[in-house]
């Protein structure tokens, strides 16, 4: 198996599998700072910020004074790296004094930065390939002619160390791999998810926009987006209440104190918002977690062991601090919507309720077609029990609890030690993105230590008081990210029952099938069906097209054969082929479609 020359960030070199990921890392490493070198090379005066390689490839941050580095730019950075590549590139190990590396970065406050938090003991590391020096912070392959297999793949904007108070930059984007075929791969695999990208096709559809003028990480839903929004938020809510739940509303805002309770400002400070000082020394907080306010719900009256176990439900708005670099259209936001969902419980009806809400989940996956999915045993990591909330007799009772409830269900997991809650161990259901990737969907979470802090407690038929197991659940996740997750499943195709135009009616002539079209529609209407007649004055071709562009799931012409046969012209979204039918023949199609959430079979 062919070897490769890989340097650490302290020098040393040695020779590693050229298959194994820690070589591709240090491949991209090598590619990374060979496009400074390039950017160097053709811009004078560049000031270049982070070079850095990561699991999706490699980038480097510029900053120019006259203009942006433009992407017709990108084929020459290329070729100027492929050149350097052909030149017999090496990278050298250099230990500067602080002073000399800052004298030698000049007036480039980026790379001085970099220095400085690199610098130990005066001194610091770095990789010079030819005139060109970066910190030594990552593996590095030693010699440059293994880039050949390189695609630079896009410019962006991204502000200064992630913090939108510091200076917005531009970021170039490359991937590189040793085997041509796997360049080929990668960048087949980019084309699709540029293809199912959610914030693309919310563009292309007018779902939904986020502005940073007006508040990065703050979705604005357009009436289409709002459309699938409302139709889930309805469906989950029936769902729901016809389980048991009892559904509430509580606000966004709670008094700090709350949240010192419930530890999550000791635990989770860091994604929280700063608190509102409201001058009579009242502090409030925006919420990142519903938990709280639903135990609120249960404190307000005194509970007996007959109104257990009280479940309480609410679409609960959340806020989270995230900095503006990690922000992602709706995946990653600073205000989001949460599914959210907590049983208060007796001891001995912990399992039952257990595999009440495991049904409801998988009820709730089946009605969306989501079907690859996985079990995942959220555990304390036993070697680092700061992060969790300091009680062992706690964690191996509810620990063994959730397992047993598995085991109960006869259901494969898998255990992760380390992806605990601080409060309590969880069961998380892993779902595949539209591209393979795994993503949390679901979470059952099982909690003895808030009833604890909180002090709640139910009356037993024992007439003592005792205290509530608290069992947390998402069956969804956010609003959000489950709305991301389908647009880029379906591709933006939404099925029948949360298509917000489920049928565009067009006529063939205005004057003569307009009307004929509106009453249709209003039948349509009548049945709750969304539909859209096209009056606009245009070619039916064109009207046609952009139906199918926009991903209407039924399109409708209707003309003289219509009106005289009381039928509708039938194109399904996807199709090139026309079926004649009655009116009520659509009808009967198109209600048994939304009723069988556009499931081939029930």
């Amino acid at each position: 198996m062919a070897q490769v020359a890989v340097m650490s960030p302290d020098g040393s070199v040695e020779k590693i599998d050229r298959d194994s990921k820690e070589s591709l890392q240090a491949l991209r490493k090598l590619s990374a700072l060979m496009l400074k070198a390039a950017l160097q090379q053709e811009f004078k005066g560049i000031r270049l910020g982070e070079v850095v390689a990561d699991e999706d490839g490699f980038h480097v941050d510029s900053d120019k004074d006259d203009q942006q580095v433009s992407v017709d730019e990108l084929p020459a950075l290329q070729d100027a790296i492929k050149k350097l590549a052909k030149d017999d590139a090496k990278v050298e190990f250099v230990e500067m004094d602080l002073d000399d590396a800052l004298a030698e970065a000049g007036d480039d406050q980026y790379s001085n930065a970099l220095i400085k938090e690199a610098a130990k003991d005066g001194k610091v590391a770095m990789y010079q390939l030819g005139d060109v020096k970066a910190v030594a912070d990552q593996d590095i392959l030693v010699y440059g002619d293994v880039v050949k297999n390189i695609q630079l793949l896009s410019v962006a904007g991204a502000y200064w160390k992630g913090m939108s108070s510091n200076p917005m930059l531009q970021r170039l984007y490359g991937t590189v791999f040793f085997k041509k075929d796997d360049l080929a791969d990668d960048l087949k695999k980019r084309q699709e998810a540029r293809e199912r990208d959610h914030r693309v096709i919310g563009n292309q559809l007018d779902l939904f926009f986020v502005d940073p003028k007006v508040g990065a990480g703050l979705p604005y839903w357009m009436p289409k987006g709002a459309t699938i929004r409302r139709t889930i938020e309805r469906y989950i809510i029936d769902r729901e209440v016809a389980d048991g739940y009892k559904h509430v509303y509580t606000p966004v805002l709670m008094n700090l104190d709350a949240y010192k309770t419930s530890g999550h400002w000791e635990h989770y400070r860091d994604d929280m918002f700063p608190p509102m000082d409201m001058g009579d020394g009242e502090m409030l907080e925006l919420r990142p977690m519903n938990c709280p306010s639903h135990i609120q719900i249960y404190k307000h009256h005194i509970r007996s062991y007959r109104d257990l176990p009280l479940r309480i439900a609410e679409l609960g708005m959340m806020h989270r601090y995230e900095k503006s670099g990690a922000l992602s259209g709706l995946q990653r936001v600073r205000e989001m919507t949460l599914n959210d969902g907590h049983t208060f419980v007796a001891l001995d009806q912990i399992r039952s309720e257990f595999a009440k809400i495991l049904k409801l989940i998988m009820s709730v996956y089946k009605d969306f077609d989501i079907t690859d999915y996985s079990f995942r045993l959220s555990l304390r990591d036993p070697k680092n029990t700061k992060k969790y909330y300091a009680n062992d007799e706690m964690w191996e009772r509810s620990q063994a609890l959730l397992k047993a409830a598995m085991d109960d269900l006869n259901l494969d997991y898998y255990e992760a030690e380390g992806e605990a809650a601080f409060y309590g161990p969880k069961l998380d259901i892993q779902t595949k993105t539209a591209l393979g990737n795994d993503e949390t969907m679901s979470t059952i979470q099982l909690d003895f230590m808030l009833p604890d802090r909180f002090g709640l407690t139910y009356v037993g038929n024992d007439g003592k008081e005792h205290m509530p197991v608290m069992i947390h659940r998402g069956v969804v996740g956010t609003m959000e990210r489950f709305i991301a997750y389908l647009t880029e499943i379906y591709k933006g195709a939404f099925p029948t029952w949360l298509a917000p135009e489920q049928v565009h009616i067009i006529p063939v002539n205005e004057d003569a099938h307009g009307a004929y079209a509106d009453d249709f529609a209003k039948k349509l209407k009548a049945a709750n069906i969304r539909v859209v007649v096209d009056h606009r004055n245009e070619k039916m071709g064109y009207k046609i097209r952009e139906a199918q562009t926009q991903k209407v799931p039924y399109t409708l012409v209707v003309g003289d054969d219509e009106m005289k046969g009381n039928g509708v012209s039938v194109r399904k979204y996807g199709e090139k082929a026309q079926n004649e039918m009655s009116q009520d023949a659509f009808m009967n199609e198109i209600l048994a479609d939304i009723a069988s959430y556009s499931r081939e079979e029930n």
